[in-house]
C-alpha cells in the first residue's frame, strides 16, 4: 500500500504542478494556479500519515517506510526548488517569459550556486533522518530497524555527497577560460633592442 501511496503521490505532484501552471499561465488565473500549487504539500501529509498508521497497525518497518521518509524529505527540501525550476521554463515555453536564468559557470557565483543547492539536499536529508528516526524509536525492539537504519545511511551519504561537491567549488573554484582574443604581431627587432 506505501508504495503505491508513493506512486500517487509522485504523479499527483506533476499534475497539480501541470494544472497549477496551466491555469496560471494557459488560462490567465494566476490566483487559481497558485491555489492548485499550494495543495502540494497535502500529498505528503496524506504520505504521512498512512504511513504512520500502516507502522501503528503493526506493519514491519521496511523499505517502504524509508522510502516515504526519504519522499517526504525531498519534497520540504527540494520540492520548492523543483517548482521554481519548471515553472520558469513552462512560463518561457507557453506564455512568452524570459528564458531561464541558468546558474552561473565560475567562480565565487558558482560555489555559492553550489552551497545553495547543498542546503536544499541537506535540510531534505535532515527532514528524511528525522522522520526516519521517529520511526525506529516508534517500532522500538519490538521490530525489525535495519532498513530503516539502512535508509539513514544512504540519506548521509547523499548530504556528505552534496557537501562534498559545495567544498569542491569553494577550495577549487572553476575559472572562466581567458579570453581570446586578436593574435598580436611580434615587435620589430629594433624595438626589442
Amino acid at each position: 500500500m506505501i508504495v503505491t501511496l508513493i506512486v500517487v503521490c509522485e504523479v499527483g505532484f506533476w499534475v497539480l504542478l501541470a494544472g497549477g501552471l496551466s491555469l496560471r499561465y494557459l488560462a490567465k488565473m494566476p490566483r487559481a494556479g497558485v491555489a492548485v500549487l499550494l495543495l502540494e504539500p497535502l500529498l505528503e501529509l496524506v504520505l504521512f500519515i498512512a504511513t504512520a498508521i500502516d507502522l501503528k497497525n503493526g506493519a514491519e518497518a521496511d523499505w517502504k517506510h524509508g522510502l516515504a521518509a526519504v519522499y517526504i524529505g525531498y519534497s520540504v527540501g527540494l520540492g520548492h526548488a523543483t517548482i521554481k525550476w519548471v515553472d520558469a521554463r513552462f512560463a518561457h515555453r507557453f506564455a512568452g517569459g524570459p528564458p531561464p536564468v541558468k546558474p552561473p559557470k565560475y567562480g565565487t557565483a558558482r560555489a555559492v550556486h553550489e552551497w545553495k543547492t547543498a542546503a536544499r539536499w541537506i535540510l531534505s536529508c535532515a527532514v528524511a533522518l528525522g522522520l526516519l528516526q521517529a520511526a525506529v524509536w516508534y517500532v522500538g525492539d519490538s521490530g525489525d530497524i535495519s532498513s530503516l537504519r539502512a535508509w539513514q545511511t544512504k540519506a548521509l551519504i547523499a548530504a556528505g555527497i552534496n557537501l562534498a561537491i559545495a567544498m569542491s567549488y569553494t577550495i577549487w573554484p572553476k575559472q572562466a577560460p581567458a579570453p581570446e582574443g586578436p593574435e598580436q604581431a611580434p615587435a620589430p627587432e629594433e624595438l626589442k633592442r
